[in-house]
């Protein structure tokens, strides 16, 4: 549950243009310089001065607007997930106040509908596929022959996205994330569904005896 929310901040605040909390800086651009060579979104010196391009998986500011706006109008049955809308800030253009399970329900059913006519298709591809990866992963019931595919599958998306996100996407905590949905399927074939060992009950219980 805690990668599936790491992994949701981290493309969200990027492809966002979260102040602060977004891996397309200044610094990442020096290092797509130096290792990666993608001439589109390289730092520009023009004299004394610095442009920063803005790459193409990062929206401007009205399409931000519109996934804000289509946030805040969001309606989920009773029990399902918390009122998503209350999380929303139009003037600042920002979510606040998430919890573990706004992530895990935003990753798993919000991100393809949300991007899905603001980002280029080869780009909104990848995280469309971990989406699907973290929702197949959390499934009811898991058979052998799917957990297999999984297994396959999760390599190629986070290869997908090692060639559309900045380095400085994987940092200390990504290079400890990143390698950690590889063995999800792994742990599913032993441990079995997921939804019986993760954590979102006993915290909804703590939540529950503390009001």
């Amino acid at each position: 549950m805690h990668i599936e929310k790491n992994m949701f901040e981290n493309i969200f605040n990027t492809v966002m243009d979260v102040k602060g909390k977004r891996k397309d800086n200044i610094k990442s651009k020096m290092d797509i310089t130096l290792f990666c060579h993608y001439k589109n979104i390289e730092l520009v010196y023009v004299g004394s001065r610095v442009a920063k391009p803005k790459a193409s998986f990062v929206l401007y500011k009205n399409a931000q607007l519109l996934v804000y706006q289509w946030l805040k109008n969001l309606c989920f049955l009773n029990g399902h997930a918390s009122n998503i809308s209350r999380l929303v800030n139009l003037e600042d253009c920002s979510l606040y106040g998430m919890k573990s399970h706004d992530c895990h329900m935003l990753m798993q059913t919000l991100i393809p509908l949300a991007y899905h006519d603001l980002l280029q298709k080869g780009i909104w591809d990848a995280p469309t596929e971990i989406s699907y990866f973290f929702r197949d992963i959390c499934s009811s019931k898991l058979w052998t022959r799917h957990i297999e595919r999984f297994e396959m599958n999760i390599v190629q998306t986070i290869c997908k996205l090692e060639m559309i996100f900045p380095p400085s996407f994987f940092d200390s905590m990504e290079h400890l994330l990143i390698p950690l949905p590889v063995h999800l399927p792994y742990e599913a074939k032993v441990g079995g569904p997921v939804q019986y060992r993760w954590m979102y009950p006993f915290e909804r219980l703590e939540i529950t005896c503390a009001m």
